[in-house]
């Protein structure tokens, strides 16, 4: 049995790594046929660790020529729509990203999908965004729910709340998954020896114990924009480009890339094929893999009588 899945933003693969895990209890065999990024070096380090190199910016493929697929995956980027709810179908969402995923679902009308966006969504616009979101896809035929979860419940020690929107082209008794008992530790996580270069000079060091004193023997220490210190037994959620500065393990050294790409549940098999700053990007970017796992986990039972 197979199920035939498409990666839209796939950014490097936490989507297909949660499908591919999740699929394997079921003995199910997951096949992409079309994954897209714009990201150059995203491309890349998919193609290095699924032998396969997505399709370029999404706006500039035609939907007709996606293959066809039973599921669609998309971590997609927050925007604003400049109309909200004055035109009918997905026409309101013209302009943004989210669009280009509707346009797909209207034309090859897969069964199922799973969106993920961050939390800012449910109240982006007075919550205007989203209930325009989930018009369009109940507009496009499909039984809709949405909810927000963290990653720091589903076995990584990162506080990471996302959006997640299901879809599924029938009335379904979908459960969302609980909140997992157990998490790894940062002694999981992190690296025992890491290179000096990770390490912030001693004058930052010492401003940083002058102005917080920590009660945990490993912590993340998390610097805000106003500049005040709080330090936990897991990380506060990584960012594109910023985690590298103001995350800091016991307020001494940054988070290496390997680090990074662990505490959004990457396997370590993963190939880490460009730039360290590229890497650190990616994992900022990535979705929460054991998350994202839990999600299909609980979805899937459902699925099964349908393929």
């Amino acid at each position: 049995m197979e199920i035939k899945f498409i990666d839209l933003f796939c950014g490097i693969g936490g989507f297909r790594f949660a499908a591919e895990q999740s699929f394997k209890k079921y003995s199910i065999k997951p096949v992409c046929v079309f994954s897209s990024d714009i990201d150059k070096f995203a491309r890349e380090a998919y193609f290095a660790n699924f032998g396969e190199y997505p399709a370029g910016d999404i706006t500039q493929i035609d939907e007709k020529t996606v293959p066809d697929f039973d599921v669609l995956f998309a971590g997609f980027p927050c925007q604003p729509f400049s109309i909200i709810g004055q035109k009918k179908g997905f026409d309101d969402t013209r302009g943004t990203l989210f669009f280009d995923i509707a346009r797909i679902l209207s034309e090859k009308k897969p069964k199922a999908f799973i969106l993920e966006n961050v939390k800012m969504l449910v109240g982006h616009n007075k919550g205007g965004t989203l209930r325009t979101i989930l018009r369009v896809l109940k507009d496009l035929g499909y039984f809709v729910d949405y909810k927000v979860l963290n990653a720091l419940n589903f076995g990584l020690p990162q506080k990471r709340e996302r959006a997640i929107i299901v879809g599924y082209y029938k009335p379904l008794s979908f459960n969302w998954p609980l909140p997992s008992q157990k998490r790894k530790t940062l002694e999981e996580i992190l690296e025992k020896e890491v290179d000096e270069k990770y390490f912030v000079s001693e004058r930052i060091r010492e401003k940083r114990l002058a102005a917080h004193k920590s009660e945990q023997t490993l912590s993340i220490w998390h610097e805000n924009k106003a500049g005040h210190i709080s330090s936990y037994d897991y990380s506060c959620a990584l960012r594109a480009g910023a985690s590298h500065n103001y995350l800091l393990v016991n307020g001494e050294r940054r988070l290496t890339p390997r680090e990074m790409l662990r505490l959004q549940g990457f396997p370590e098999k993963f190939k880490i094929a460009v730039s360290e700053y590229q890497t650190r990007r990616q994992a900022g970017n990535a979705v929460p893999v054991n998350m994202i796992k839990a999600v299909i986990d609980s979805f899937l039972p459902f699925w099964l009588n349908d393929f």
